[in-house]
């Protein structure tokens, strides 16, 4: 029997060890190996243009997301953020360009080749993106039982120290429709990392969410990642969340990357744009009105 920490529920945070049975096809996850290719990218936008029929998204995205960071991608609503998952997933294809994830082009993957990438991702939906008819815990052991051969017992095991890295083993029998907005993301985030990706994408995990909850996701995001050894990329367009997690920043604006830099730069930058979004004020780069005719001229007035 090998004698392993399972790498994908914050478990090393706790130091609980846990032991694989015999048969099991469960691979244990090298933190050292993670480790030692720290300072490679992990995800790489090489002038990328992306487009929705006439309009236009992207017209040249250039970015880098090094492994073991967590790397948050900003903007205001519509600039763009979840496409740029999209395309890391490959359910976009860009239109120029090339976007590489885990040293692979998204963009030049069959489809087999596309689902083994994507089995090293892990999702969290903004919504939760939980099914409704499946209890807490069914929804964590659904993939597993899916994409791994692992015997019941090691599942009930995995699916348990899962939610308890979120704080939620309590919950494991209740229905997604008791659960809270900050619940229903905390099991999401659970089930995103059921697989151990070494990949790890959040959709506006702020949304929507109390003071309190906003605190115990963001401290989740940082521990698990720090814990795991994995990549965490946090889309959102919380400012004032966001910064207490990340350690570096995109800001998407315009179809292209219009400020990056370490989170202790941008809470300091004097760049119009970057002030503008992190302070929230009203005037500046950023318009509040969507592009359009003058207003007069719709009401007909002049």
């Amino acid at each position: 029997m090998l004698a392993c920490r399972f790498t994908g529920a914050g478990y090393l945070a706790a130091g609980l060890n846990v032991v694989r049975p015999k048969g099991s096809d469960y691979t244990c996850a090298i933190l050292t190996k993670r480790r030692a290719m720290h300072n490679a990218n992990i995800v790489e936008f090489s002038h990328v243009a992306f487009a929705y029929g006439s309009n236009r998204i992207f017209s040249d995205v250039n970015l880098t997301i090094p492994r073991g960071k967590v790397v948050g991608i900003m903007g205001a609503s519509g600039s763009g953020k979840t496409t740029l998952m999209r395309l890391m997933g490959g359910q976009l294809q860009p239109q120029s360009g090339n976007v590489t994830v885990m040293g692979r082009v998204v963009n030049d993957l069959g489809r087999d080749e596309l689902f083994a990438l994507r089995r090293k991702m892990g999702m969290q939906f903004q919504q939760g993106g939980l099914f409704t008819d499946l209890s807490v815990f069914e929804n964590l052991a659904f993939p597993m039982r899916e994409k791994t051969r692992l015997p019941e017992d090691m599942i009930s095991d995995l699916v348990l120290m899962k939610l308890n890295a979120v704080g939620l083993r309590g919950a494991a029998d209740l229905m997604p429709s008791e659960l809270s907005g900050g619940m229903a993301r905390r099991v999401g985030l659970a089930r995103a990392i059921a697989l151990d990706p070494e990949l790890i994408m959040y959709d506006e995990p702020f949304a929507g969410l109390d003071p309190i909850s906003c605190n115990v996701i963001g401290n989740l995001i940082r521990t698990l990642n720090d814990a795991l050894g994995v990549t965490s990329i946090v889309v959102s367009y919380d400012a004032v969340e966001s910064l207490k997690v990340v350690d570096y920043v995109y800001f998407i604006a315009d179809g292209v990357v219009a400020a990056e830099g370490p989170t202790a730069e941008v809470k300091d930058s004097q760049d119009p744009f970057v002030r503008q979004f992190v302070r929230g004020e009203p005037d500046g780069p950023v318009p509040f009105h969507y592009p359009s005719d003058p207003y007069g001229a719709d009401l007909e007035v002049i």
